[in-house]
């Protein structure tokens, strides 16, 4: 199943907001590193997927009108 930017961003929040705990262990904390650098690999990849696909449809003349 596809994640959507929206729910890969929220995951990259709430990791981010578990990292500033002070009461984090280091292997918690390390944990918490590890599925943050996903969340933020999969918002970047969204990222530029939609941005290819804008930079493809203006170089067509197309409008997003519709889609």
């Amino acid at each position: 199943m596809a994640v959507k930017f929206e729910e890969a961003l929220e995951g990259l929040e709430n990791t981010v907001a578990n990292l500033k705990k002070e009461s984090l262990s280091l292997d918690e904390a390390m944990k918490n590193y590890e599925l943050g650098m996903k969340y933020y690999k999969q918002c970047e990849e969204l990222l530029n997927q939609a941005k290819q696909k804008i930079e493809y449809l203006s170089s067509k003349g197309d409008s997003i009108e519709g889609i």
